[in-house]
């Protein structure tokens, strides 16, 4: 993990600076579609095979993309496969989200719930979660039965966890303690 990180960090300190002169957020959406389709094996196995030319490749992915590349976004992925970087793309966009949020104070919040939120609920947890937090937050709601119960929020490296298999745990141990 640690070395993904490594190999994509200078690669999305690039892509967002070319970025930030067109329209982050339309290359964020092309972006993340690519993350999606570089994740597929069989594809990162097309594109392992010596007999398959990097264009080959990079015309795969953009018709799997099944959108319109703009021409930074194009070029900055036939750089990528060109270097045989292809396994790194999901980890490059996640750190070019990172400098976004960065740059735009806001910070991604994972919600874990052991149940569905509804668009109104969602609202209410951001506003107390924004608070808590002191940054803005862009939620991203998984859905997480073995809680039981309740939320819990990921924000970066600060995990807040008010689920009832939490509580069950933290009861657990002050038993047996």
């Amino acid at each position: 993990m640690a070395e993904l990180a490594t190999i994509a960090r200078p690669y999305a300190e690039a892509l967002y600076e070319v970025a930030k002169t067109q329209d982050v957020k339309a290359w964020a959406q092309q972006l993340d579609v690519l993350a999606l389709v570089a994740g597929d094996a069989e594809l990162r196995q097309f594109a392992d095979n010596p007999k398959v030319s990097a264009e080959q490749v990079f015309e795969v992915i953009a018709a799997a993309a099944k959108l319109p590349l703009a021409a930074g976004v194009q070029n900055f992925v036939r750089e990528v496969v060109a270097n045989g970087k292809l396994a790194a793309l999901p980890a490059m966009v996640g750190q070019f989200h990172a400098l976004a949020n960065a740059a735009d104070g806001v910070a991604d919040a994972q919600i874990f719930s052991a149940f569905p939120i509804d668009d109104a609920q969602l609202a209410d947890v951001l506003g107390s979660l924004e608070k808590r937090f002191g940054r803005k937050l862009e939620a991203h709601v998984s859905l997480e039965p073995s809680l039981i119960g309740g939320i819990r929020v990921v924000v970066g490296d600060e995990v807040l966890d008010t689920s009832v298999k939490a509580r069950l745990e933290r009861m657990k141990v002050a038993l047996t303690a």
